[in-house]
Parts: C-alpha cells; structure tokens; sequence
C-alpha cells in the first residue's frame, strides 16, 4: 500500500514546476511592480482550493495569502516567497521575459531571485491539496512584496496577525545547503549640497559631487566591526547608486554647470552587536567630521532612504535560529528521503550568510525557520536556476509541509 508520503509526493510533476517557473518569468514584477504576478498567483490558488485573501500593503500593491486549513489544532507552516524580482542588468542577449530551457537550466528574468522558490514552494502546497491528504494544522503560502526593501510585505504579514508554528524560506541558495544564520541589513542615503554656478566661474561655486568623493573616499573609517566569528569580513559596506545633477530633480541637461545635489545609496551587512540606531550615529559622526574639516561641506542624512528611491523602509536584523531547531531538521530529514544525499552545510554558509531575507522578520516574531531553495550553476548565476535542484526544492518543501502539519 502507498504512505502517505507517496500519495502527497505522486502530485509532485517535474511538468507542472517547469511550467509554473516559465509562467512567473513571463509576468514582469519588479520592486513595486508586482501586482500582476500577484493576480496570477491568486487565481492559481483560488481554483486549486485553497483559501485565498489579497493583502493590501500598499494601494494597488496586493499580496497574496493561501491556506490549507488544519482539522484539529496541528501544528503549522508557512511557505514563504518574495514576488518582486531583481532589476535586469544590461548583459541579457533576449528577452528575459521568454523562458529558455537549456539542458538543466531554466533561464529567465527573476528565475533566480525567486521565482524559482515562488514554483517550488506553490507546486508543493498544490500537490498536497491534490492529494486530498487532511491536514492537521494549517499550511500556509505567503506570496509576498517588496523583500527587495527589506521585507516589507512579509513585514506587513506579521502586522496583520498571520502566524505559524514554524517556516520556511527557498531563497536561491541551493538545495544542498541549509541557512539558519544571517547578517543584518542596513540601508540608507547620503546627499551633499553644493552651490551651482556656470563652469567659467566654478571657483566660486561648490560641486556636490566633488563634496561626495570625500564621503566615498572615508567610509572605511567606519567603525562597523563585529567579535562574531562567523562572519569574518563584515562589515560589507556597499555604494550602490549614485546621481548628481542640478536642484533635488538631479537635472541632467546642465553640464555646463556645477552640481548642486548629489546622493549615494548605501548597503551596510552588519552582525548582531549593532543596531540601527548605532549604525545611524556611526554614519552622522563620519559626515559631521567631514564637515569640521571642509566649511563648504553639507550633507544630508536619511534612514532609510527616501520613498521615491523605491529601496524601501525596513531594516533586515540579523537571524540566528538554532541548527537543531525543529524545522531545520525537519527539512534535513526531507531533503536526504527526497534526494538520497545528506545536507552538505547546515548553519552559517559563507557567503550567502552574508545575504538579507525574510527570516529576519519570521525569527524576530518568534517563528524558528530557515532558508531552503534551489539555485543555478556559478556561471551566470543570477539568470537562471537548475530544473533539476528546483524540482528537489518542489518535493522535499511538499514533504516537509506534510511531516509538520500532519497527515
């Protein structure tokens, strides 16, 4: 006779993964932008059964919330993915919006960062409502926005009251790994303001560009050090964006004089013995310094940064869940039935410990979890995912939803 396993696992198809992967790569959702990935997902869910509601986090930025409803107080899951995906970089050949499928892997925009966990973790859920296996505590899929700020949809998840017992995260970081530990995230801008005049007359005006080398050139005399061994080189402190032009708009059309208003986004991985707050006062001091020394020098300072910047409001805290944690070895014990393989790292996992994700809002309401999820080959890493990794994170998600909620 079949388990119970087998029944649940019978509904896993390799078919199914790879055609839900390529129907999320052909709906565009980058950071705010994810409403139509939003619909498709709600509409998957509602004719599969399940119980489905859109959460508003902001006007017109829905996210999605599935349950399986437990029959008799079991313990419960959350399967959590982030629908927005990373912005396309200027190297893709073709569309990124087109599925290629090349051997074993799938190419395509935001397939990496995650929508290759998005149709893991949904295929699993569906084969379990398929199987027409009773649950006893609830699953539930939280489709959610705006990781890429910082975990604002899963943010606003926590705040409307939606908990479980335990969850997991497949963020692309493979199927032969487990994280329980992750850096804190910081993010935050600096803007000089300098005094445009024309080019012929620059010794008299003031370059807020020139203004913001200075900054650049002393953020290594941040004072960001971490005594947590596992994470030998933090801080990683990350220009990322930098514009400058003529007025607050950044006017581009006026090379012929001075900048005015210049602004840098910064990115700070940072370990447990630091807070916001610190971080903030680190920075302020810095730029007061550089004041002292150049009486033309003005700054402005914001955390996080301004809304119109689109990286969002939320601080990722540093995650530390126990690698004998219940979940983690529920997981563990998932993947080695589902692939024959032993987990090869388990806990803190350089580099990708160095990464910020939604643990850091689950851990911090009290739900043990980690991080799961299928990744590509080193090569080109970020535009594709392994089919066959992808199809391993479908099954082994599905029987570890079946082992915590119960059968």
């Amino acid at each position: 006779m079949p388990t119970v396993e087998d029944q649940v696992l019978s509904f896993v198809s390799d078919d199914m993964v790879l055609a839900l992967a390529k129907d999320l790569i052909r709906i565009p959702s980058p950071t705010e932008s994810e409403r139509a990935v939003a619909e498709y997902i709600f509409e998957l869910l509602s004719k599969e059964g399940f119980e489905v509601q859109y959460q508003e986090v902001s006007p017109g930025r829905p996210q999605v919330i599935g349950r399986l409803p437990g029959s008799h107080g079991g313990k419960s899951l959350m399967l959590n993915g982030h629908m927005d995906n990373d912005s396309i970089t200027e190297s893709w050949k073709w569309d990124p919006y087109e599925p290629r499928v090349d051997g074993d892997r799938l190419w395509g925009a935001g397939i990496h960062n995650m929508k290759s966990g998005v149709a893991a973790l949904l295929s699993a859920a569906i084969a379990i409502k398929r199987s027409r296996v009773q649950l006893a505590g609830d699953l539930v899929v939280a489709c959610v926005v705006g990781e890429l700020q910082g975990g604002k949809g899963t943010i606003h998840l926590l705040n409307s009251g939606i908990r479980t017992d335990f969850a997991i995260v497949p963020e692309p970081y493979s199927t032969n790994i487990i994280i329980t530990k992750c850096v804190g995230v910081h993010k935050c801008a600096i803007s000089t303001i300098g005094r445009s005049i024309h080019t012929s007359r620059s010794e008299r005006g003031v370059d807020a560009i020139r203004l913001m080398l200075k900054v650049i050139e002393a953020l290594p005399r941040l004072d960001l050090k971490t005594d947590d061994p596992d994470f030998p080189g933090l801080p990683k402190i990350n220009v990322a964006s930098i514009i400058g032009g003529r007025s607050r708009d950044y006017d581009l059309a006026g090379p012929s004089n001075l900048s005015d208003y210049c602004t840098i986004i910064i990115d700070v991985r940072y370990g447990g013995n630091w807070s916001p707050d610190r971080i903030d006062g680190q920075f302020i001091s810095l730029l007061d310094e550089l004041q002292r020394e150049d009486g033309d020098f003005r700054y402005e300072y914001n955390h996080p940064p301004p809304p119109r910047f689109k990286v969002g409001g939320a601080d990722m805290p540093p995650t530390n869940v126990a690698v004998d944690a219940e979940i983690v070895q529920i997981v563990r014990r998932a993947h080695e039935n589902i692939t024959g393989r032993n987990i090869e790292k388990c806990g803190v996992v350089l580099p990708y410990s160095y990464c910020g994700n939604d643990t850091a809002h689950l851990e911090r309401a009290g739900i043990p979890c980690c991080l799961y999820g299928p990744r590509g080959y080193p090569d080109e890493v970020e535009k594709h995912v392994r089919i066959d990794e992808m199809n391993e994170c479908a099954r082994t998600l599905a029987l570890s939803a079946l082992w915590v909620c119960g059968g």
